[in-house]
């Protein structure tokens, strides 16, 4: 009988080392645009292409990145985003410059745009969240108007904090940030188009 009770004792501590052994489920996150409360008025379609975007290899990975001081990174296995950031930024982008520009229809398939479109080439240099919470973003970027046309250059440098703690707070400071961006090159599309 003490075998026995001894036994199922020692089953029942194992079961319990594993579930604790086990790791936390992981969490994803994506990027998203920042809605605008005030629409322009609608103006003359305009065909927008953003070609694929360059990313830092640091950052390019699904696990979240962490800057903890400038020589040490901290990479979150259980903090990842839904899908790459190579995918999520210029999709948030080109959201984000249909709503800013208006008449803009904004497509990251840059394959399918004929010689009509603006084509936007942006160059992400700097992808940072801080363990302070804080992101940082640092893109080169350009617009060429249709038809091999002028082209436009600038470099956009942005900073945001995060609202509250952790990683959604994170995310949603990059999604500033990225507007920000969009902002910049909205100025510099609406500049082209009024040459």
């Amino acid at each position: 009988m003490n075998r026995l009770i001894s036994l199922s004792l020692s089953i029942t501590v194992a079961g319990c080392l594993a579930a604790c052994a086990s790791p936390p489920p992981a969490k994803f996150y994506t990027l998203s645009l920042i809605q605008i409360t005030q629409a322009a008025p609608a103006a003359d379609r305009i065909a927008i292409a953003l070609d694929p975007i360059t990313l830092p290899e640091i950052v390019d990975r699904p696990q979240m990145v962490v800057r903890l001081d400038p020589n040490r990174v901290s990479i979150d296995e259980f903090a990842r985003w839904a899908e790459p950031l190579k995918n999520q930024i210029p999709r948030v982008l080109a959201a984000d410059l249909t709503q800013l520009i208006p008449g803009a229809i904004a497509s990251t398939y840059p394959q399918h745009a004929d010689d009509t479109a603006y084509r936007v080439t942006v160059d992400v240099q700097t992808f940072e969240s801080s363990a302070e919470g804080t992101v940082m973003l640092a893109v080169l970027w350009s617009v060429r108007a249709p038809k091999q046309g002028h082209r436009v250059s600038g470099r956009s440098v942005v900073s945001r904090s995060g609202r509250g703690q952790g990683y959604p707070a994170l995310v949603s400071a990059h999604d500033e940030a990225l507007e920000s961006v969009a902002c910049d090159i909205a100025v510099a599309t609406h500049s082209m188009m009024h040459r």
